[in-house]
């Protein structure tokens, strides 16, 4: 027993040392340390340890590097690094083509399955190295250095590329990873002087300021930490006939998770930074389930993260939490295998042969790769999906969707999956009309007005996906009456409200100011700021000015913090021209392009302002520029073919609708423009024969056939418009 004390002790100081160490750099003047709990809680420290949190971000020494730093050369598209280690500093010499630039190592970033390095390429700004540690084991395939973007050639004028914005750690990373993150970002210059208050996640990201209970001579009530799993008056329980538990007692307040949807979604800040309880649509506007960043079915796709597919899921609307799953001070799961999920379902029912139909303690009796499976990330992350769906080959023929049976047998069809689901556990359940509505829509086809709306109304389906689809309401219609979209102004759930106050820009100016004001006062920032973007070329009453103004100022406020990124600045714009000041909106898009200069709105919006003002030489500069910069943006050509059109040049335009085509080939609105303006040229006969090769290519081909059947009229072709009839 003393060696073990010895040994606990000699750890804890060893702990603190390190810990003391992150102190030196870009710690916030005042900032809250983690030193105090440490001081009482020496038990929950050690297990916060062994987390991902722990080692989120650290000083690189001998304890943090994983990588091979010893004189290691790594290659990929002509894109170099040398990694080696000079007056016990880790460093990197970096190059492409002829630009050779030389960087210390500044800190290591997250541990495994890889670990990130970070760089100073200029005062006070980190970018993340191209190549990154793969941390997994040798025989994983692991213990090697990798390109981030392994499969494709990422060259200086990539927005992609690391010195680019999107590779920024202070704007991108910095606040999920560090306590008490403060950007600080300066619009003028374009710099930051970012600051933390720990250098990695720790006690103040989940419990924030504690110091009133570190002057509290008593002991604090556990049962009361707002990250406890437990509740004092329920629990998870299950009859003898019941084949998953029930909550039995009071509902349960899972406000909590709005810490960890604070990091664990994808979303745009509307404050510098996270405070910690916060409601996160206090702090975030989230990015909610809907293609192409999900999957049409709403399976993740592309990095999405955790809150989206979690509150799609019939658990999460049971009132699951984050932690009846993860240990919540290790985040690693309370129980390894099948174990953690038959602490709620029955394992007579779930864990045997008639359920998975495979072998005992194979992978494929394993729940989580039937109902979580995983889609990899940066590389080599593969990471869960988390709403639970059950695996549909049937929909997977239809939406193009991802199933887990054909995931794992990759050599087998998703008809020979259907056939055995169907085998063994009968036909598939019939998706609800609504579910059948979304999905049609998320995969960009038309539906109507009427099934669109009963979507929105379905109590059945998911909150989440219902707000999506009340965001995509103009998908299916211009206008809509109040009558139609007054509940959801006024709805008891958040998601609603929010969607709702985007959707308001299809109501009637007045119908707008009259119905949209009350959310200027919501509770939540997010629905406030919604509100005021939906408002901002109304005028408010007298007594809503007021309102209106803070609103408006915290959209605004919300842009400034994404400004060192194109998107920031380019919402500023559009702000500006809504208003009417043009002047503003020049500014802000020529900052875009500053910024990111390989960013197409950018240039296509500042383009526009120049066409608003009369100032077509201007705005054609801007668009060759763009071009220039990015010679593959389908966007730019298209608007460059536009103003051709403007200044009646069409032959020439009709060269870059096809390029704009060529390039997003499922895009039908670039077919459609480029058969047009070939009409337009003369060409009719050749564009009626073009269109026939191209319709096929597209879901929806409403506009295409309309298209077709007014050539065939045109021509006279009685064939070709019996042919178009069909689609």
């Amino acid at each position: 027993m003393k060696n073990n004390y010895v040994i606990l002790i000699l750890s804890i100081s060893l702990m603190l040392c390190l810990i003391s160490e992150s102190f030196a750099s870009n710690i916030s003047a005042g900032g809250q340390t983690e030193q105090a709990c440490i001081s009482c809680h020496n038990d929950t420290v050690q297990a916060w340890q062994s987390s991902d949190h722990a080692k989120s971000m650290a000083l690189p020494n001998k304890h943090s590097v994983l990588a091979n730093f010893n004189n290691v050369n790594v290659e990929h598209y002509g894109q170099k690094a040398y990694f080696f280690i000079k007056n016990n500093q880790y460093q990197v010499t970096i190059s492409y083509d002829d630009n050779i630039d030389n960087y210390p190592i500044k800190y290591t970033f997250g541990h495994f399955p890889l670990q990130q390095y970070l760089v100073e390429t200029e005062n006070g700004k980190l970018q993340v190295l191209p190549f990154a540690w793969d941390a997994r084991a040798k025989a994983d395939g692991g213990q090697r250095w990798y390109h981030n973007y392994s499969h494709e050639e990422i060259r200086p004028e990539d927005r992609l590329h690391w010195r680019q914005p999107l590779q920024n750690w202070n704007g991108m990373c910095a606040d999920c990873h560090s306590d008490g993150l403060k950007r600080n970002y300066n619009a003028d210059n374009n710099s930051f002087n970012s600051k933390f208050d720990n250098i990695n996640v720790g006690c103040l990201s989940c419990h924030g300021d504690m110091s009133e209970h570190v002057q509290q001579s008593t002991s604090r009530n556990v049962a009361n930490d707002i990250t406890s799993a437990q509740h004092p008056t329920g629990q998870w329980l299950r009859g003898a006939k019941d084949k998953t538990a029930h909550w039995q007692g009071e509902k349960r307040d899972n406000s909590f998770m709005d810490n960890c949807f604070s990091c664990h979604a994808l979303r745009s800040p509307l404050t510098d930074g996270i405070t910690a309880n916060t409601p996160f649509l206090d702090q975030f506007m989230p990015q909610l389930p809907s293609a192409p960043a999900y999957f049409v079915d709403g399976q993740i796709k592309e990095e999405v993260y955790v809150y989206g597919s979690f509150l799609q899921s019939k658990m999460y609307g049971k009132g699951v939490n984050c932690l009846d799953c993860h240990d919540k001070h290790t985040m690693k799961l309370k129980i390894e295998g099948n174990g953690l999920c038959l602490q709620c379902h029955g394992s007579e029912v779930y864990n045997a042969k008639p359920h998975h139909q495979h072998q005992e303690a194979s992978t494929g009796a394993q729940c989580v790769n039937c109902h979580m499976p995983t889609k990899r990330y940066m590389g080599v992350d593969d990471r869960r999906d988390h709403s639970f769906k059950i695996p549909r080959p049937d929909l997977s023929s239809q939406f193009n969707t991802p199933n887990a049976c054909t995931q794992c047998h990759d050599n087998k069809s998703n008809q020979w999956a259907s056939d055995n689901l169907e085998k063994w556990h009968g036909k598939p359940k019939t998706l609800l009309q609504s579910k059948q509505f979304l999905m049609a829509l998320n995969n960009g086809q038309a539906i109507k007005l009427e099934d669109h709306l009963s979507i929105i109304a379905d109590t059945k389906l998911d909150v989440i996906s219902r707000a999506s689809a009340l965001q995509m309401l103009s998908f299916t219609t211009q206008t809509i009456t109040i009558e139609i979209l007054k509940p959801y102004l006024e709805h008891q759930e958040n998601l609603l409200r929010l969607s709702a106050a985007n959707a308001a820009l299809l109501l009637t100016p007045e119908a707008r100011v009259l119905h949209l004001s009350p959310l200027l006062t919501d509770k939540y920032k997010a629905v406030r700021v919604a509100a005021a973007r939906s408002l901002v070329t109304s005028k408010v009453t007298a007594n809503d000015q007021q309102a209106f103004n803070n609103a408006l100022s915290e959209l605004f406020n919300g842009n400034d913090i994404s400004s060192w990124r194109g998107e920031g600045r380019a919402n500023q714009g559009s702000l500006a021209i809504e208003n009417n000041n043009l002047l503003a909106a020049e500014k802000a898009f020529q900052g875009a392009i500053k910024v990111e200069p390989y960013f197409e709105i950018g240039f296509i919006n500042l383009a526009d302002v120049y066409r608003i003002q009369q100032q077509p030489e201007q705005a054609e500069v801007v668009l060759v520029n763009g071009m220039k910069n990015l010679p593959k943006s389908s966007a730019i050509k298209y608007a460059y073919g536009l103003h051709l059109v403007r200044q009646k040049n069409l032959a020439k335009a009709v060269v870059l609708f096809e390029e704009a085509m060529l390039l997003s080939a499922d895009n039908a609105q670039y077919a459609y423009t480029f058969i047009l303006a070939m009409d337009g040229t003369g060409q009719s006969t050749q564009a009626l024969s073009q269109l026939k090769l191209l319709i096929v290519n597209y879901p929806d081909k409403t506009q295409l056939r309309e298209l077709g059947l007014y050539l065939s009229q045109k021509l006279n072709n009685k064939a070709d418009y019996d042919w178009f009839m069909t689609f």
